[in-house]
């Protein structure tokens, strides 16, 4: 696997927006993967709107089949594969598909299976999700001991910037508490759900279980846990391990991050939609681009 190659980044749920699927380039790569989707979902014209994304389900979905589609367009037309794929949270899904561990319908099926446990497990009461910038993880962690009600850091993004999942009465108090440390924003996430923390430990055991049966490939690519960061070449128990544990743990962005240059990684590529992953790679040694930014062609220059 040549470090040479980009790595392709996969955003996760929040990044989601009305239209995205109707906006992936019209090539035979892309009309493929929509009418595998379709097969299997039963249409897709309800993934595409504001009302269908509100769904913790049909976000993740719709993510994934952008993301696949984004890279065989970029494979097939452009010659442009990566060495090393990462994927925050929901993300992983299309990561593990780029990195040749899932198929497209593995991945497919694990997602409908994985959204569906989540938002069970969220069920009994009001659950969500916030960023907080301006704060590193020791102050996030102080925030969070100050709550009354059930909170956690779910995501640390960047050196000042970690997600907070929990109850809304928790994240609430985490609110309160960031003004009163000095965090310069607190914004809660468009998502149903609250995840990356224990509320979500049995849906890990159900994905793992989803997952049990699916055969094991020689990867096409490096894969980077969002547990731990760890690069994985050639194990795919240990990708699809990470799959399903993530979802109860915390996601270490800034660590992915941080590594991609140790790695020799010298440009990564995030798929749409958006340019989120990007962002949060301002202070990091490579080229970072988004092909929501720069349009496929640009990619294979």
């Amino acid at each position: 696997m040549a470090v040479n190659r980009p790595a392709f980044l996969y955003p996760g749920q929040g990044s989601q927006r009305a239209g995205m699927i109707a906006a992936l380039p019209p090539t035979s790569a892309t009309r493929r993967v929509l009418d595998e989707a379709s097969d299997a979902l039963g249409g897709l014209g309800y993934l595409d709107t504001a009302d269908g994304l509100a769904s913790t389900r049909n976000a993740q979905l719709a993510l994934l089949i952008c993301g696949v589609a984004a890279t065989r367009t970029l494979d097939e037309v452009y010659g442009v594969r990566p060495g090393v794929t990462a994927g925050h949270s929901a993300g992983a899904f299309a990561a593990a598909v780029a990195a040749g561990v899932l198929t497209f319908h593995e991945a497919l099926d694990a997602v409908g299976v994985r959204a569906a446990a989540m938002e069970a497990a969220c069920a009994p009461g009001e659950w969500g999700m916030a960023a907080v910038t301006g704060m590193g993880q020791r102050a996030a962690g102080a925030l969070v001991a100050e709550a009354r009600a059930t909170v956690w850091i779910a995501n640390i993004n960047a050196a000042d910037q970690v997600v907070l999942g929990g109850t809304v009465d928790g994240l609430r108090d985490a609110r309160a508490a960031a003004r009163r440390m000095g965090a310069r924003r607190f914004e809660m996430l468009d998502v149903a759900v609250a995840s990356h923390g224990p509320v979500q430990a049995r849906t890990a055991t159900v994905i793992a279980e989803r997952l049990a049966a699916v055969p094991r490939r020689h990867q096409s690519a490096a894969y980077l846990t969002n547990v731990g960061a760890r690069r994985i070449v050639d194990d795919a128990d240990a990708v699809l391990r990470d799959l399903a544990e993530s979802v109860a743990k915390p996601v270490q962005w800034y660590d992915i991050a941080q590594v991609l240059p140790e790695l020799g990684v010298q440009r990564t590529v995030e798929m749409p939609p958006g340019h989120v992953l990007t962002s949060l790679l301002a202070a990091v040694p490579v080229t970072a681009t988004s092909v929501d930014d720069v349009g496929y062609a640009a990619i294979s220059a």
